[in-house]
């Protein structure tokens, strides 16, 4: 039934409009016997919401954009899960952008160029630069993620990382580890995330009064398995090597892990190795691993309210001040860095 309406569904499933409505948007709990001949009627007439239609009545389509630097990454594919999980409960449809770290594309979402419809976008940058970022004149309502600081009007929601690099180092520390190696160190300019990353370790280094041996940062230009191994087989070639390594993210630390055991280093007893992310496969590795684990339902719920404020702030022709949310996060201790017994 070519063109139906929400009339036509709500006739077909012996409903009112209002409810169509609301089992559409996913808004509000509608009873499931109910839901079900909603949908079902919606199957049958091959009903299709009009976005621009609700985008016109209403100011708002329900369709927000997500952009990431790469979809592939483990952890960005769990926060990509709770962001669609949260704006779900408000009555939104996720738009997933994997932007490549290109920062032509960041701006490009940045300013709402991706859809006509996109009420609003969520954004982690990664290359973007602030100035460029901060004179778009498409103001599409943003909210950042991520830890690039950037000092324009929009709210950011983020974890502080340099107070867990440094915590999970102290631990490091704590088991009486002083060869500390981080994996996850580029030469040269370094984005944000490493730059705080690596501020925690040196600070938890100088507050122990453990002095850093620049071989012990090897570079690397990636967080993938690859360059973990990569960088892993570099210290171990050391006359030196170290006791405990800190890994950037836990794909690093997974190639770690790999390059020890190929070269027959027992983990936690030889080197003691620790993560950043938490992502699902770090629980079930051999060893599992220890790691910083970021609360992304936290980061994900805080974004989307936050955005939807905006939207619903923007609609409605007002500007509410822009602010930063901290979220938190826990040190996970795992069998990479905690001996038997």
């Amino acid at each position: 039934m070519a063109g139906s309406r929400l009339k036509d569904v709500a006739e077909r499933a012996g409903v009112s409009i209002k409810t169509v409505s609301n089992v559409v948007r996913g808004e509000i709990k509608v009873a499931d016997r109910t839901r079900e001949r909603v949908l079902r009627a919606i199957a049958e007439l091959d009903y299709q919401p009009n976005a621009s239609a609700r985008h016109l009545r209403t100011g708002r389509s329900g369709i927000i954009a997500l952009a990431v630097p790469e979809l592939v990454s483990p952890y960005f594919a769990e926060l990509a899960a709770q962001v669609i999980a949260a704006a779900k409960k408000r009555g939104c449809t996720v738009l997933i952008e994997d932007t490549g770290g290109d920062p032509a594309e960041e701006l490009r979402i940045a300013c709402g160029l991706s859809d006509p419809l996109i009420d609003g976008v969520l954004l982690s940058p990664l290359r973007l630069d602030e100035q460029v970022l901060g004179a778009r004149k498409q103001r599409v309502p943003l909210v950042l993620l991520g830890e690039q600081s950037y000092e324009i009007p929009a709210d950011h929601v983020l974890i502080d990382n340099a107070a867990a690099a440094r915590e999970v180092t102290e631990h490091l520390l704590a088991l009486g580890r002083r060869r500390l190696a981080v994996i996850g160190q580029p030469s040269g300019l370094a984005h944000a995330t490493t730059v705080q990353r690596m501020h925690g370790f040196l600070a938890a280094l100088h507050a122990a009064g453990v002095p850093h041996d620049p071989r012990l940062a090897p570079d690397t230009r990636e967080f993938t398995r690859s360059a973990g191994a990569a960088a892993m087989r570099t210290l171990l070639a050391l006359e030196d090597p170290p006791d405990a390594v800190f890994c950037f993210n836990d794909l690093l630390a997974a190639g770690a892990l790999r390059s020890a055991y190929d070269q027959g280093v027992r983990v936690p007893q030889d080197l003691a190795v620790a993560g950043f992310d938490d992502v699902e496969e770090s629980r079930y590795g051999t060893p599992s691993l220890t790691t910083i684990a970021p609360d992304k339902r936290g980061i994900a719920e805080l974004a989307v309210d936050a955005l939807m404020r905006r939207i619903e702030a923007g609609v409605a022709g007002t500007t509410p001040p822009h602010a930063r949310h901290l979220v938190g996060y826990e040190l996970v201790v795992r069998e990479s860095t905690r001996a038997e017994g």
